[in-house]
């Protein structure tokens, strides 16, 4: 499971390929949110070490401020969000298209034009 902790700070941090200190200012931030235990360490998840090396590109790479960084963090997660919600609404019409196409099979009766009595042979 990608969204589950598992990495101490320093792991993360070494994964992320930047400082422990780096990491506590981008949570300060809110730039990420790992998890923690119950005495309080932070568990970093895959999702988390992945969002962390976004960042750092895109401070590094893109030149961005850390309020940039969280405006396209913000607007990335929205359209996460937007995606989500539209392949749950595509996977519902699918559903719904397939119910009408049955009822439809159901209701279809093969008429028969009557035969006018002066053409029968």
């Amino acid at each position: 499971m990608p969204e589950r902790g598992r990495y101490m700070i320093s792991v993360a941090a070494e994964l992320a390929g930047l400082h422990p200190q780096t990491l506590r200012m981008y949570e300060a931030r809110g730039l990420v949110r790992p998890a923690r235990t119950p005495g309080g360490t932070r568990l970093y998840s895959e999702l988390d070490v992945e969002r962390l090396r976004l960042v750092q590109r895109l401070t590094t790479e893109l030149g961005l401020n850390l309020a940039g960084v969280t405006h396209v963090l913000r607007l990335e997660d929205e359209l996460r969000r937007v995606r989500a919600r539209m392949e749950q609404l595509e996977r519902e019409l699918r559903d719904e298209i397939s119910l009408t196409h049955k009822q439809y099979r159901r209701e279809v009766v093969v008429y028969e034009r009557p035969q006018h009595p002066a053409t029968r042979t």
